[in-house]
């Protein structure tokens, strides 16, 4: 059975979503409302920093992935549908759904044709969405063409998207619909990983699942690094890499999360949490670990920004050494910089030094600090700052304290040489 695959947003996941499929066989169409990034990738350019993909788009672009010029085109072709939009956290701390329900808006005139296709949410949703909120909507619409729904929970680290896709450890998706379970089977085969096939609420739970417990563990590990910093006289990075040789965390990729630093950050993580603790507090649970989780996370740039106050007056020049969430990233949602350096600029620090291999143009864009100097080269920056901070744990950084032995040093990641 030859199938077409149709892709709703480019972002990472979804642009990621799309050249790996291509990348397997499928002819993918890739759609973007946003004209700028569609731009962008139509012209061989990949609008963001994600190893593996450039060359990914390169080797596929106008081959087995084509970029459409509107939503409806990428539908009409397409049997199998993802979407892959952002979900963001709303005021309260729910999952804003509206970019889900535009798109569903924008290709339902295409489904009503005589077409059998797949539509599968992609996008990070909480348990119970599919069911009982897409389901209904599409049902007010009094769709009258041949689909069924489903979903796909995705499980990419940024950094990693590419890798994380091609070589899965699992693939899960939610479907109560035997015809779209034997379909996605199909599209996964030349994956070759275990492929679950679930009820849609068991799906979106488990991307829920697998996000909170990540968060949770990287707030237990910072509260105990701040309670050896009460102690004090613990090395606390050679305590956490000496609990890693643990044989039942030795080298497991999950004690990556065993470790402490400035909180989790990026896109998923703070928002997946949020929004599961809002989702539990709808069903009448006040979920104490999440809420506590979450508070932990809150209280690390205070923490690090209150070390950094006690070692610098205002006078004195601060160096931050990384604005990105995590390295090999240029994302800077939920920056722990940002953080920092906003509490800091509030208690009046002016004179802030910054510098990121990838990163310094998303974080003014995203950011728009005043008075803040950006460093092209992570040497100039340790030679013009008098206390220097590392947040980001970029491999470029490891050697630099062991280079500026006399600057004051602040490693917010347990990380330095």
């Amino acid at each position: 059975m030859t199938l077409n695959i149709g892709v709703f947003g480019l972002g990472f996941v979804g642009l990621t979503t799309a050249l790996g499929f291509a990348e397997k066989g499928f002819l993918t169409r890739g759609f973007d409302v946003n004209e700028s990034r569609l731009k962008n990738i139509s012209n061989g350019k990949l609008p963001f920093l994600e190893p593996g993909l450039d060359e990914a788009l390169t080797r596929n672009l106008n081959k087995n992935f084509i970029p459409a010029t509107t939503a409806a085109e990428a539908a009409k072709e397409s049997d199998v549908l993802f979407l892959c939009v952002g979900t963001p956290r709303s005021e309260n701390g729910s999952s804003d759904l509206s970019f889900v329900f535009s798109v569903l808006d924008s290709i339902i005139p295409v489904l009503s044709d005589n077409r059998y296709r797949v539509l599968v949410i992609k996008s990070t949703v909480p348990p119970g969405t599919a069911q009982n909120e897409i389901l209904p909507y599409l049902h007010v619409k009094k769709i009258s063409g041949n689909f069924s729904l489903a979903n796909n929970p995705e499980f990419l680290r940024e950094g990693k998207c590419w890798d994380d896709f091609i070589k899965p450890d699992r693939i899960v998706c939610g479907s109560n619909d035997e015809r779209a379970g034997r379909i996605l089977k199909i599209i996964y085969q030349p994956f070759n990983a275990p492929l679950h096939i679930v009820s849609l609420n068991t799906a979106e739970f488990i991307k829920y699942l697998s996000n909170t417990m990540l968060a949770a563990m990287i707030s237990f590990s910072n509260e105990m690094s701040m309670i050896s910093d009460k102690i004090g006289n613990i090395d606390t990075g050679h305590a956490f890499r000496i609990l890693h040789e643990d044989k039942r965390l030795k080298n497991s990729g999950i004690a990556d999360y065993i470790y402490p630093g400035c909180g989790y950050g990026g896109y998923c993580l703070p928002k997946d949490t949020l929004a599961m603790a809002e989702k539990a507090k709808q069903y009448g649970f006040t979920p104490q670990i999440l809420e506590k989780v979450i508070e932990v996370n809150e209280g690390m740039p205070s923490f690090f920004a209150d070390k950094i106050k006690s070692s610098a007056d205002k006078n004195e020049k601060i160096g931050i050494l990384g604005l990105s969430f995590k390295p090999e990233s240029d994302d800077v949602r939920d920056s722990a910089s940002a953080k920092i350096i906003a509490l800091l600029k509030k208690d009046g620090y002016k004179n802030i030094n910054v510098h990121d291999p990838a990163a310094n143009k998303t974080f003014n864009d995203l950011y728009h600090f005043e008075n803040i100097k950006y460093f092209t080269d992570k040497n100039s920056l340790c030679s013009e700052s008098d206390i220097i901070v590392l947040v980001t744990a970029w491999e470029e950084y490891r050697r630099l304290r062991s280079e500026f032995p006399r600057k004051k040093w602040i490693d917010c990641r347990y990380f330095l040489g």
